[in-house]
């Protein structure tokens, strides 16, 4: 009896198997079992927390099934050529012969149907030398933007719903929200090479009304997704647990006057309204403008920084390859954007080792704890970098917070966790990495510290429901 005690004392203070490791240990374990399983491996990411996805552009989120729905209800017709969307009125029958058809015609006509969401997305595009996959893509805004109007409340709905699914808690979308009010503002008033006096000539000439009617817009729209997703009641969507905060986008593709009016409309929200935590800059970098008013771009978000010392500054740069542009032009953007127009976040960065003094410049963001927003679908998508020609390694190897994000889901036809999966399968990730990524995207968000501590508490919580399952 006396030998029986004695064993199961033993016994009892050993811990074997898996009581060995901590929850986390187990995860991480697990992970490393169906690394080369991509079924389970995608299981296991999307029932991962996520943290947040801070680089996500509205239009670009959205799937062209939804936009098929939103173009039926605001009556639009399609051209079947180039699938885009044009005012009514169209073309009475939905006989295949018809060249403007409602967009309604494409529920009964498949071809219709199919053609729209491959013009409208990347789903089934081909890469080749012929049809460029950067080009097919930005393409594709211009052909939905009209199914956009009256549905931004339905649109944010849909993101907040995906953004469940993948397990976020926290989303900061890119969105003009304005509608280009700004932009035909500043049209209208034309140049001044003197910033102070073009800001005040915009603020005095209907900018503020501007910063109103946006902010009443948005109130409207966000009433609408939480309509939507039936906020408040028993039915509530998991969207509803989802912070959703924006970045005012300006298009930095327009004349120079709509550039800087929609810069000072971007500060001006964010020091009015707490929901737009910053601003960014999107459109194609490559682009005559883009390219050509880089400089100028950099100067005016220099000033208006001075002016608006508080808000929050991401910027798309680098989203660039060899080839795309001529071989000086890749060598500025990033180290431009971080000394002179004041990022805190770099959206993309692939150019980052064509850089000028690139390791320096590596080491400086790792100092200065400037964040990388990395989406792998569309930097493969768009520009053809990936595999072993991306630099996520070499930003992990100097020390530079990385986040992982979608940038535009809806068209890449992707979602966060199958960026996750990009992530393990092309780099060989950890799951220590992954879940610091994801702590990443709450840690170099743009919310207030409260929110911020809040919306971190919160997924901890959801780390530690998961990890126990292992």
């Amino acid at each position: 009896m006396r030998l029986l005690t004695l064993l199961l004392t033993f016994f009892l203070a050993v811990p074997t198997g898996a009581a060995q490791f901590s929850p986390e240990q187990r995860a991480s374990r697990y992970m490393d079992s169906v690394r080369h399983n991509p079924g389970l491996l995608l299981a296991f990411l999307r029932d991962m927390p996520k943290g947040a996805d801070l680089h996500n552009h509205l239009a670009g989120a959205i799937y062209a099934e939804s936009w098929i729905n939103f173009a039926v209800e605001n009556g639009l017709c399609v051209d079947r050529t180039t699938s885009n969307l044009i005012a009514p009125p169209c073309d009475s029958s939905c006989e295949r012969f018809t060249s403007k058809p409602s967009v309604r015609c494409a529920y009964a006509d498949q071809v219709l149907y199919n053609s729209i969401i491959d013009a409208w997305s990347m789903r089934n595009w081909v890469r080749s030398e012929e049809n460029s996959g950067h080009d097919h893509f930005f393409a594709t805004f211009d052909k939905f933007l009209p199914a956009q109007i009256n549905h931004t409340g339905d649109a944010l709905a849909e993101v907040a719903s995906l953004a469940a699914a993948d397990h976020l808690q926290y989303v900061e979308l890119m969105h003009t929200a304005d509608g280009m009010a700004s932009a035909q503002l500043g049209a209208s008033l034309g140049w001044d090479d003197d910033f102070g006096q073009m800001r005040e000539k915009l603020l005095n000439a209907g900018l503020k009304d501007v910063v109103s009617s946006t902010r009443s817009a948005l109130d409207q729209d966000e009433v609408r997704m939480r309509s939507v997703l039936h906020c408040g009641t028993q039915q509530a969507s998991s969207g509803c647990d989802v912070t959703v905060r924006y970045l005012y986008q300006v298009l930095r593709g327009l004349p120079k006057e709509s550039v800087f009016s929609q810069i000072v409309l971007g500060f001006e929200l964010a020091s009015s309204d707490p929901r737009f935590v910053g601003l960014n800059l999107v459109m194609p970098e490559d682009w005559y403008v883009p390219m050509h008013d880089f400089g100028l771009h950099m100067k005016m978000l220099n000033y208006l920084h001075g002016v608006y010392p508080k808000v929050h500054i991401a910027l798309h740069a680098g989203e660039l390859a060899m080839g795309l542009v001529p071989p000086d032009s890749l060598s500025f953007h990033i180290r431009e954007s971080i000394d002179r127009g004041h990022a805190e976040r770099i959206g993309h960065g692939t150019a980052v080792m064509n850089e000028n003094n690139a390791v320096d410049l590596l080491k400086k963001m790792a100092a200065h704890n400037i964040a990388v927003e990395i989406s792998l679908s569309s930097s493969d998508l768009i520009l053809g970098i990936r595999g072993d020609d991306h630099p996520l390694p070499i930003y992990l190897k100097y020390g530079v917070p990385v986040l992982l994000a979608t940038d535009d889901e809806g068209v890449s036809r992707s979602d966060l966790t199958h960026e996750y999966l990009r992530a393990v399968e092309g780099f060989n990730l950890s799951y220590a990495q992954l879940k610091n990524m994801a702590g990443n995207s709450l840690r170099y968000s743009f919310l207030p510290p409260n929110d911020r501590a809040r919306v971190r508490s919160r997924l901890e919580d959801e780390f530690t429901g998961f990890e126990h399952k292992f």
